[in-house]
């Protein structure tokens, strides 16, 4: 169940980033960029913000 928010909600964010640098601004990619990078990390480090965020909200694996 975990895995389906984190894929939901990063998805999510990668394509409201995509949007909104069409749409409003080219910079906005940076944060997909920041959220590609996250990922990445998360990878090497076994750690991920939004894993612990979902976490304390009470998702379980």
């Amino acid at each position: 169940m975990l895995n389906t928010y984190f894929r939901v909600i990063v998805g999510t964010m990668v394509l409201l980033s995509v949007v909104l640098a069409v749409y409003v601004n080219i910079n906005w990619l940076w944060f997909t960029v920041f959220i590609g990078v996250n990922i990445i990390q998360s990878a090497f480090t076994k750690w991920c913000l939004l894993e612990t965020i979902l976490k304390k909200f009470g998702i379980k694996n």
